[in-house]
C-alpha cells in the first residue's frame, strides 16, 4: 500500500514538474530581462537632445550638469558644426526659459530634401516652421537648428551617465509620428487600406508616409483620412506565444467615459486645451487583430496583459498600467505612451513636461520588485524635422513621387517586388536603455533603428520574425547596451527630481562602474 502511494507521488511529481517546465519554456527569456517597458515620447532628433553631450554650458539659474570622469563621447557637435555649420544658421543653444517651441515640418518628402543629397544643409529651408501655430506661437524657421544641453534635458543626460545611450539609432523610415509609431510595432508601413479619399496624401503606393488616423478607433474624426493596416505586428507574435503585453496610453479610457467623448484634455505648453489621447500615436489601433475601437476597459486587473477580455491589450496608462503594476501583474512587455501634454511633442508639449513624466514613471518603476529583471527603453517616434548632422544610412530604397533623398522621385533604386514609400533609414533619434543590466555611462555605436526594439522582443521571448518585408529582419541588435555577464540582481537605481532632472539624495548607486 505504502509502496503504491509512493509510486503515485513520484509520478504526480514528475507530471507536475513537466507541466511547470512546459510553462517555463513558453515564457522563458534568452536574457535575464523578464519585463520590458518601452516609453515612447515624441519628436526629437539626437542632436537636439544630445549633440552637445556631455558638455553643458551651466549658466546661472539653470540646473547644473557635471559629467563623470571618462564619460565617452558621442557623434555630436564638433566646433565646425557649432560655429561653421553648412546650414543657413549655426545650431542655436536653448535653455529652460526657451522651452516652448513650434513644431517643425517633418513630412516624408521635406525631410529628405533637408538632407540635400547628403550635404545635410537645407534644414531651415525645408523643415523650419514658418508663420504661426496654435497658441498662438510665432515660428522662426531658424529654430529648426535649436538644441538643448544638460542644463535643460538634465534627466536624460543623467540617465545616459548611469545607463546606456545609443548615438547611432535612426527612424526606420523618413516621416512623421504615425510612420514611426507603426514601425515601432510592426516594421511595416505598407498594407494601408483607405477608408475614403483615394487621393489621400498620407498614403502612397499603399504605404503610410503621413499621419492618417486609424479607422478602428472611435476617437478618429470621420472627417480625417482613416485607414486600416494588414499584416502582423509584435502584439500578434506575443499573443501567439502566450506572453502578456499591452499598450498603455494616457487618456485612453477617459477619452470615451464622458459626454465629451474623446476630448479628455490638459492645458498644453501653448496654453490651449490639448486632447490627452491622439489616435495616430497609437499604432495597434490600425490593425483589426489588436484594435480596441471603443476603448473598452479590461474586465479585471488580473486580465490586463492577457487575451481574456475585450480590451484586446489596449489600455489606459493611469487606470490600468499602474493598477496592474501595483498588484504585481506587470505584463512582460509594456508600451507606455504619455498623455499628449507630457509626450514632448513641440507646440502643445515641451521637454520639461516630458522630463516630469519620464522621471516620475522611471522612479516609480525602479522601486518595484520587478525592477531587478526589468529593462526600460526610451525610444522616439520621429525627429520633428529638427537638425541632426548625420546622414542616415540608405537601408531601403523607394522610387515614388514623394521621394527626394537621392534625386527627384528617388531614394536609391528599389528592387523588383519591394514595397514602395519606405525610404529609410530616416533621421537619427535618441535611444536609452535603463536597467540594472544596462552598461554604465556607456555610449553604444551599433547601427540600430526603431525596429531594433521589435527584434529585442522577438529574440528575448523566442517569437520568430514578423515577415512580409518587415524591417525587423535587418534590425541591429540592442544587446551591446547591456551587460548580462554580471549580477544585476542588486538593482542599481537612479532616482531623480522630476522638476530639475537632478539626482535625489536617496538614490541607490551601490553597483560600481564597469
Amino acid at each position: 500500500m505504502y509502496k503504491r502511494l509512493a509510486l503515485i507521488a513520484v509520478v504526480m511529481a514528475a507530471v507536475s514538474s513537466t507541466s511547470i517546465l512546459h510553462a517555463d519554456d513558453r515564457t522563458a527569456t534568452t536574457t535575464p530581462i523578464k519585463h520590458l517597458v518601452v516609453i515612447f515620447p515624441e519628436n526629437r532628433s539626437f542632436d537636439h537632445y544630445f549633440g552637445a553631450y556631455p558638455r553643458a554650458l551651466n549658466l546661472p539659474g539653470e540646473p547644473s550638469f557635471q559629467p563623470k570622469p571618462n564619460t565617452p563621447t558621442v557623434n555630436g557637435f564638433t566646433d565646425d558644426l557649432l560655429f561653421r555649420n553648412p546650414n543657413a544658421v549655426n545650431p542655436i543653444r536653448l535653455g529652460p526659459a526657451e522651452m516652448v517651441e513650434c513644431s517643425q515640418n517633418h513630412a516624408y518628402t521635406a525631410e529628405q530634401r533637408s538632407a540635400n543629397l547628403g550635404a545635410m544643409d537645407k534644414f531651415v529651408e525645408n523643415d523650419g516652421a514658418k508663420g504661426t501655430q496654435a497658441g498662438p506661437l510665432t515660428c522662426d524657421p531658424n529654430m529648426v537648428m535649436g538644441y538643448f544641453d544638460g542644463n535643460t534635458v538634465t534627466a536624460l543626460w543623467n540617465y545616459a551617465q548611469h545607463y546606456a545611450l545609443s548615438d547611432n539609432t535612426f527612424e526606420t523610415n523618413w516621416g512623421s509620428s504615425a510612420v514611426g509609431a507603426i514601425n515601432l510595432v510592426s516594421g511595416q508601413t505598407h498594407g494601408a487600406s483607405i477608408d475614403h479619399d483615394a487621393k489621400n496624401a498620407d498614403v502612397i503606393a499603399g504605404t503610410v508616409i503621413g499621419n492618417p488616423r486609424p479607422l478602428l478607433d472611435d476617437c478618429s474624426p470621420a472627417t480625417t483620412n482613416r485607414i486600416t493596416l494588414s499584416g502582423k505586428n509584435i502584439g500578434d507574435l506575443l499573443s501567439q506565444r502566450g506572453i502578456t503585453w499591452g499598450w498603455f496610453n494616457g487618456g485612453f479610457r477617459a477619452a470615451t467615459t464622458t459626454a465629451d467623448k474623446c476630448t479628455a484634455s490638459h492645458v498644453g505648453s501653448n496654453g490651449l486645451a490639448t486632447a490627452d489621447y491622439i489616435p495616430h500615436h497609437q499604432p495597434f489601433q490600425y490593425y483589426a487583430s489588436t484594435a480596441n475601437p471603443h476603448h473598452v476597459a479590461p474586465s479585471s486587473i488580473e486580465a490586463i496583459g492577457t487575451d481574456n477580455d475585450g480590451a484586446n491589450h489596449q489600455y489606459d496608462l493611469d487606470q490600468d498600467f499602474w493598477a496592474a503594476a501595483e498588484l504585481g501583474r506587470l505584463p512582460a512587455v509594456s508600451f507606455v505612451k504619455p498623455a499628449a501634454f507630457q509626450e514632448g511633442h513641440n507646440r502643445y508639449s515641451d521637454s520639461l513636461n516630458e522630463q516630469e513624466f519620464l522621471v516620475s514613471t522611471i522612479n516609480r518603476l525602479q522601486q518595484m520588485p520587478e525592477w531587478r529583471d526589468m529593462a526600460i527603453l526610451i525610444v522616439y517616434d520621429d525627429s520633428d524635422g529638427l537638425y541632426d548632422h548625420v546622414l542616415p544610412p540608405l537601408a531601403n530604397a523607394s522610387n515614388t513621387a514623394a521621394d527626394a533623398l537621392t534625386g527627384p522621385g528617388a531614394c536609391g533604386a528599389s528592387q523588383s517586388g519591394a514595397y514602395q514609400g519606405r525610404c529609410g533609414y530616416g533621421p537619427r533619434v535618441p535611444l536609452l536603455a535603463i536597467s540594472p543590466y544596462a552598461k554604465r555611462n556607456f555610449v553604444d555605436h551599433t547601427l540600430t533603428d526603431q525596429t531594433s526594439v521589435i527584434r529585442f522582443i522577438e529574440d528575448n521571448w523566442r517569437l520568430g520574425r514578423i515577415g512580409d518585408q518587415s524591417f525587423d529582419a535587418r534590425a541591429g541588435s540592442l544587446l551591446n547596451m547591456f551587460d548580462f555577464e554580471h549580477d544585476g540582481g542588486r538593482g542599481h537605481r537612479l532616482l531623480l527630481d522630476p522638476a530639475t532632472g537632478q539626482r535625489l539624495d536617496n538614490s541607490n548607486d551601490e553597483r560600481p562602474d564597469r
